[in-house]
């Protein structure tokens, strides 16, 4: 059972942040202030969520009692019941929401997400399943209303993608797909396939949080090379006559960027840059995990195509997740979108792993 003391020691902050928040100090530091805002924000969730959990366990123990002393009632003392077996039931959800909200905040959850899809091996139809996870994910973020912005692509003849990048833009995009990175390996019947054998092929994502102003990510121009190339379509013709596609290599890391899919130079270099900028941000808070050594197992894979982290077999219907051992056998549903379940259950691991890292609460 939680501490109720404890819970309240940390809730007494609520005043602290709220006075920040009007702290003329604050207000002119948008990197203070956001932080604020968001510190806020968390201690308000959880006093939400630590409320409707001590009410929970008390209007379980006042349930028991009226069940013991309604032996005269049979119908009081039914009805008592009837709401011990609710409460139970609902108070481990309850009591892992208030844990949750005692784990120190991650605020790169919160950005847009930025995504890169890439074939692996497999040919064309590794194009085409790389054009079936891009699918997936957008079919997902629609429901969500969250908006996707194409950063550059390299189509292939058949509707596959040799690589693809874009943008997620909406609030928790990329706490939701944080987990996405690494080897998506298929298996299927290609539509190429006269034989109806099953072939096996991959594609690679990795997924990282939008950079913004607040990174203070400074970008001099001796540092960047900037090649300008006409933009290619499908099967490498170009699309327009003007060299107005844009990669840029930030020279101090190697890390590059490009963006072809504005028909202005100046749109196409500002989308490359905010990529370039977010690749940065990536690189350096892996860096800060890694220097504070972090025990729990963090699902993020590193986008190596050797790091395969799901298999996709349509013949069975069957999606396998290899790092939480999952498997869910409606294939169908997942590529139309339908991505609830899984996600759910990456995020349900990580914040078990989490509390007994951090808090020391092992569940399960």
């Amino acid at each position: 059972m939680i501490d109720k003391a404890q819970i309240q020691r940390v809730l007494d902050k609520i005043q602290a942040a709220e006075a920040a928040l009007s702290d003329p100090s604050v207000l002119g530091n948008s990197k203070v202030y956001r932080a604020k805002v968001r510190e806020h924000a968390a201690l308000k969730k959880l006093e939400s969520v630590a409320n409707a959990y001590f009410r929970a366990l008390d209007d379980l123990e006042d349930n028991r009692v009226m069940a013991a002393e309604s032996a005269g009632d049979p119908e009081l003392a039914a009805m008592a019941r009837e709401e011990i077996v609710r409460l139970e039931a609902l108070l481990p959800a309850a009591e892992v929401a208030v844990l949750a909200g005692l784990l120190p905040p991650e605020p790169a959850d919160a950005r847009n997400a930025v995504f890169e899809i890439r074939a692996g091996t497999g040919g064309e139809e590794a194009a085409l399943f790389a054009a079936v996870l891009f699918r997936m994910y957008a079919r997902f973020c629609d429901a969500k209303g969250w908006k996707i912005s194409i950063i550059d692509s390299n189509g292939t003849e058949l509707g596959g993608y040799k690589e693809i990048v874009f943008t997620v833009i909406g609030e928790g995009a990329y706490g939701a797909f944080k987990f996405e990175s690494g080897g998506h390996r298929v298996q299927r019947v290609p539509a190429t396939e006269a034989q109806g054998r099953i072939h096996t092929s991959a594609a690679t994502i990795i997924v990282f949080p939008e950079a913004d102003e607040e990174d203070a990510i400074d970008l001099p121009e001796s540092e960047l090379r900037v090649d300008i190339f006409c933009a290619g379509g499908h099967g490498g013709q170009g699309v327009n006559t003007t060299y107005s596609a844009i990669r840029i290599t930030h020279l101090p890391t190697g890390l590059v960027a490009q963006c072809q899919d504005e028909r202005s130079q100046h749109r196409n270099k500002a989308k490359a840059l905010a990529v370039l900028k977010s690749r940065i941000l990536d690189q350096r808070l892996q860096a800060e995990e890694a220097k504070l050594g972090k025990t729990r197992l963090d699902l993020r894979g590193s986008g190596d195509r050797s790091q395969r982290i799901r298999t996709y077999n349509f013949p069975q219907n069957r999606m396998t997740d290899h790092r939480v051992n999952l498997t869910l056998y409606c294939l169908d549903r997942i590529v139309e979108g339908d991505l609830a379940p899984l996600l759910n259950a990456l995020h349900t691991y990580d914040l078990d792993q989490r509390l007994e890292a951090e808090l020391g609460v092992k569940r399960g």
